[in-house]
């Protein structure tokens, strides 16, 4: 079934367990809004910012929700750096892409005096400071971090021409206990780390979730309870599972997802336990 046929089922506006929901309707996860706060301030000042989690919790919608905000501001220029892998080369020619700077890679130091004067009109003219975000941060060499360290420092520390906001997993903050990082990890003067969420946090998200995409009574409140007692505290893990529900139920075209279709899709098939009782004994595996 085609998604427009699934969506056309169940009524929805959108697959409310997929990545591409509109920025609009993401979850606000408990906390987050303070979070952005602390980080518009930060942009009349400069300086670092980090988010950190492990893998599923939900790191690049948050980033992904922060870059929406600070576009709504006046004056607010925002920078998203798509590949945080790149050598220091790449690195200058992105940065130089990014804020509008002709830079040539074979001039490193001509390229770090224009971006730096870029940044300082930017901040006479607006007195707000640029703005860098950067998704798997902890992919980044560690040439290109202490870069920007450097590149957003003035007047021997005492000035930040940029703020910065660096995404990642806890390799990321791993890293920062490195010889070569301390100095940007002690740096961090807003930070969010997200954990795994409770059961509450989860059954909220679902509820936000399907009622922002039209669809509040998609699943019985008992099937959103199983999900969520199975989801260890991951979004991307619920999401995952709930998607798969929401497939097979457009598949069989059942009016709304329970437990008993939970039942049907994930528990354990028993054809290997009585393909191994057939075998037991046996240790070629030939069925006798």
């Amino acid at each position: 079934m085609n998604d427009k046929k699934l969506l056309a089922l169940y009524g929805l506006k959108w697959n409310p367990f997929l990545a591409n929901i509109p920025v609009e309707s993401l979850w606000p996860a408990p906390g987050i809004d303070t979070f952005f706060f602390r980080i518009e301030n930060l942009v009349m000042d400069g300086g670092f910012a980090l988010i950190c989690g492990e893998a599923g919790v939900g790191k690049s919608k948050n980033l992904q929700q922060l870059a929406h905000r600070l576009n709504c501001l006046s004056d607010v220029v925002v920078g998203v750096m798509e590949r945080p892998q790149s050598s220091l080369n790449d690195f200058y020619r992105e940065l130089g892409a990014l804020f509008e700077v002709n830079l040539s890679p074979s001039n490193r130091y001509g390229g770090f005096k224009a971006l730096r004067q870029r940044w300082r009109s930017h901040i006479k003219s607006t007195l707000f400071r640029p703005v860098l975000l950067i998704d798997e941060a902890q992919e980044m060499m560690a040439a290109c971090l202490n870069e920007i360290r450097l590149l957003g420092s003035a007047h021997f520390d005492s000035q930040c021409l940029l703020t910065t906001v660096l995404c990642g997993d806890m390799r990321l903050p791993e890293r920062f206990r490195n010889t070569d990082l301390v100095s940007l990890g002690s740096r961090m003067q807003v930070r969010k780390v997200l954990e795994p969420y409770g059961r509450d946090d989860l059954l909220n998200y679902l509820e936000y979730a399907l009622l922002q995409a039209g669809a509040p009574h998609l699943m019985t409140q008992t099937l959103m309870e199983t999900l969520v007692d199975h989801a260890a505290g991951n979004l991307r893990l619920l999401n995952n599972m709930a998607a798969e529900l929401l497939a097979v139920g457009a598949e069989k075209q059942v009016k709304q997802l329970d437990e008993k279709l939970f039942l049907e899709v994930f528990s354990r098939q028993p054809s290997r336990n009585r393909r191994l009782k057939k075998t037991d004994g046996n240790p070629k595996g030939e069925i006798k």
